[in-house]
């Protein structure tokens, strides 16, 4: 099976890639592309699907570079290839020929692109990360790299959608003392639960931040045959799950 990318008009001027499960060597709970080194895959098979992937994006699998992402707002800047993965949930570059990485399986992957300045970006933003601020970091590490926000284009790939996020009245507590305004992305769920709209708000933090954003509008929950969920893996009692990866290069 040939891999499957996502891809958007806005970042076309660039190299880049939402990839979805379909077209790798992987099999049981991880059928598929899963291109995560922390999932208990076989690592020889991982990485024969992150070279397919770095194949894609016409680079070299070191060039393929990536972070070890832990819910932070930590972003890293990016200047030649290497398979350190530091600590971090965000990767920014202005150097040709390097493929930022991200790896999700119901947060938000986000990629950034400023054309006029040749300046990328790359981000891990589930709740946490997106409440703490790590979309608004990713963009002022741009702008270091002389990025202007107001060049630069989001998008936000396959994520859990509302229909599918439920969550806890304490979760939503921690949205509404940061801004009261938050409550307009939950909604009544059963009994105490509500329903929490993740694209919704990685959205509203990108635009207020000044940067023209959009989602592309696909559900990882809803979606098995495309997509890997975590959600999903722990409401089917599996094991593990695979993790998708999104990249953007210049």
């Amino acid at each position: 099976m040939t891999l499957e990318i996502i891809t958007a008009d806005v970042l076309s001027e660039f190299r880049h890639g939402f990839f979805t499960r379909r077209g790798g060597a992987s099999s049981g709970v991880f059928e598929g592309l899963n291109c995560g080194f922390g999932s208990t895959d076989q690592k020889d098979v991982v990485a024969t699907n992150r070279a397919r992937v770095a194949q894609a994006m016409q680079v070299d699998p070191l060039a393929l570079v990536g972070v070890r992402q832990y819910h932070s707002t930590e972003v890293v800047t990016v200047t030649e290839p290497s398979d350190a993965r530091p600590r971090a949930d965000a990767m920014v570059s202005a150097t040709p020929g390097l493929a930022l990485s991200i790896l999700t399986a119901d947060c938000q992957p986000v990629l950034f692109a400023d054309a006029q300045n040749g300046v990328i970006g790359a981000a891990h933003a589930g709740w946490g990360g997106a409440l703490g601020g790590v979309l608004e970091a990713t963009v002022e590490a741009m702008e270091a790299l002389g990025a202007e926000r107001d060049h630069i284009q989001a998008v936000i790939g396959p994520c859990i959608s509302q229909a599918a996020y439920e969550v806890g009245p304490d979760y939503m507590d921690r949205f509404l003392d940061d801004d009261p305004e938050n409550a307009r992305f939950f909604v009544q769920g059963r009994a105490d639960r509500v329903q929490f709209d993740l694209p919704g708000y990685g959205l509203k933090r990108l635009r207020d931040a000044g940067v023209a954003a959009e989602w592309t509008r696909h559900c990882t929950y809803s979606d098995p045959d495309r997509f890997f969920s975590y959600r999903r893996s722990v409401h089917g009692k599996e094991a593990d799950y695979g993790r998708l990866i999104a990249t953007i290069r210049i």
